[in-house]
């Protein structure tokens, strides 16, 4: 057994190897190809060691963002090979770090003790393992399911002592949005390497610039929702901005696989602009109004609880994490006045969806659920890292 200054990662790793081994063995009877070589426990627990030191330091005053992956040269396409493997150990990682620190590219480790870093890899097989780097102290373990441009998901998620692991079944829980199934995941395949979830882009986006906001998502062809706001509202949009709309039901046919690959990523470039625009819409203060077919409706709208209907007084709260139990809450509970307008939203339009980021990184997710007969806020800041 290896010593390790970080105990979490001895902690973690265990759960973090019997998750890759039990769908690189359900792949491997699927007869899928192209898969990844399942680092051991060792393996594990010595790249998360490394990894949370590193985060604790900086290089030049900046804070190291880094992506680990286990992945051979041979699986990885167009990889960028070293002469002679970098050391495996925090000082060199932060060195390295500003090389590899945008998207898509990661430092490529191959199983096996002692562990090296034989250079950057652009492409990876399905079911990697990904160590990532978010935030110092802040370590995720990630699962790429196969393609290149859609987010992984995550597996793990370790902030000093504090370790999360995610519950990969909650999506098969009853009244389960599409978005937190969609940010879980794992039990989909036919959704890997296919379609985009919208919505998980803009919850990202929305996280991503720091400000908080609130969005919802109401019924198409439907007026109800403005029971539920504040008239005349400041930033109404007529007609309704239907460019993401129109990306999201774009498809692409081509016989000519290169032909496709350059249109499948145009259009993901032209998608994670449009959903930007959108999402930096929720900024404003008030909520951003959007179709269930991702047409703007108004932004800065303010909410307000609907005629003759009663105040939202609790709800239900819950994070797709092993061991953390539903709660019954009040909203005041969850923050401040998003969550409480979000809560009354949804309490008062049940076909709807709202989404709200705090400053602080939190995100959540509040449906409707006929189960329980009330709302259940979805707590998914551990899935957006």
């Amino acid at each position: 057994m290896m010593e390790l200054s970080y105990t979490a990662a001895r902690r973690v790793a265990p759960a973090v190897h019997d998750h890759f081994a039990h769908h690189l063995r359900q792949a491997a009877q699927r007869a899928d190809t192209d898969l990844a070589t399942l680092p051991s426990v060792d393996d594990i627990a010595g790249a998360l060691d490394v990894a949370f030191w590193a985060s604790l330091r900086k290089e030049e005053g900046y804070v190291p963002r880094l992506s680990l992956a286990f992945v051979t040269p041979a699986q990885s396409r167009r990889a960028v090979m070293f002469e002679e493997p970098v050391a495996f150990d925090p000082a060199a990682l932060t060195r390295i770090a500003p090389a590899v620190e945008r998207p898509g590219i990661h430092l490529g480790i191959s199983p096996g003790q002692p562990l090296q870093v034989w250079g950057a890899a652009r492409t990876l097989p399905h079911h990697c393992c990904v160590i990532e780097v978010a935030e110092p102290g802040v370590i995720v373990v990630k699962h790429h399911r196969g393609d290149a441009v859609e987010k992984f998901v995550n597996v793990a998620v370790l902030q000093a002592d504090q370790i999360k692991v995610i519950d990969e079944h909650a999506s098969s829980l009853p009244d389960c949005p599409e978005l937190l199934a969609s940010l879980l995941g794992f039990d989909s395949p036919a959704s890997w390497g296919g379609s985009l979830n919208v919505l998980v882009q803009l919850a990202v986006s929305m996280r991503a610039h720091r400000r908080g906001g609130l969005m919802v998502l109401v019924p198409t062809h439907s007026e109800a929702w403005r029971q539920s706001i504040v008239q005349p509202m400041s930033y109404a949009v007529a007609p309704a901005f239907a460019e993401l709309a129109a990306l999201s039901r774009q498809k692409h046919a081509s016989a000519d696989a290169a032909v496709q690959d350059s249109a499948v990523r145009s259009w993901h470039e032209e998608l994670a602009r449009a959903v930007d625009a959108i999402a930096g819409l929720t900024a404003i203060d008030g909520a951003t109004v959007l179709s269930a077919d991702y047409e703007l409706l108004a932004f800065g709208a303010k909410i307000a609880r609907r005629r003759g209907a009663d105040p939202v007084e609790q709800l239900t709260l819950t994070e797709p994490v092993i061991g953390a139990p539903p709660t019954i809450v009040i909203p005041a509970d969850l923050g401040g006045t998003r969550h409480l307008a979000a809560a009354q939203f949804i309490h008062d339009q049940r076909d709807a969806l709202a989404l709200v980021a705090s400053q602080d990184g939190r995100f959540t997710v509040f449906a409707w659920s006929p189960c329980e007969g009330m709302v259940h806020a979805h707590r998914v800041e551990t899935l957006l890292l």
